[in-house]
């Protein structure tokens, strides 16, 4: 064997090990099943931001049908975990759409609404709207079609009015 290639394989192997223990040091896995879980998480990590830079990224279609079917039988926060976990790098406007209707519906109350949540939904809906400024759904279960409509109703459901202390507001409908 060549000189050469034996300073080159060196090199490396030297580089490989530096990235190894820099790895080590930054995941500081506590057992070797945490360590394959992150170096999965890490590996998966950088396999998406590669997608990104050359320009390939696509939402997991499995994981956004996943959180369709949660959304729908109203389990939001399983839905917005599935809805996360098929768009990691938040760059798809119906998938960040539909976060942010996972939000309202979820802060959504008869006599009071949670504040945190719309404020998280109103977040989701300026996503959207950076994403795609004329994004409309086109999913009839939805009464909002657009994230100003839903940016609207998160923002009203966040204001304190005298309408909001109106008995009848027990009977209004959710959107």
């Amino acid at each position: 064997m060549k000189e050469k290639y034996i300073h080159i394989l060196g090199i490396v192997l030297t580089l490989g090990y530096g990235g190894l223990v820099a790895f080590l040091y930054a995941a500081e896995p506590r057992s070797l099943e945490e360590f394959t879980t992150k170096a999965r998480t890490a590996v998966e990590n950088i396999a998406t931001k590669g997608t990104v830079v050359i320009g390939t990224y696509e939402v997991d279609p499995a994981r956004f049908n996943e959180g369709l079917t949660a959304f729908r039988e109203d389990r939001f926060p399983a839905a917005r975990d599935a809805f996360e976990r098929a768009d990691p790098e938040k760059r798809d406007a119906r998938t960040q759409f539909y976060i942010a209707y996972s939000f309202y519906r979820q802060g959504w109350g008869r006599v009071s609404n949670d504040d945190a949540l719309f404020k998280l939904g109103v977040e989701a809906a300026d996503r959207v709207r950076t994403l795609d400024p004329d994004f409309r759904t086109d999913d009839p279960g939805l009464q909002l079609k657009t994230p100003v409509d839903l940016r609207t109703e998160l923002e009203e459901g966040l204001a304190v009015t005298a309408d909001d202390f109106n008995p009848l507001r027990v009977f209004r409908e959710r959107k």
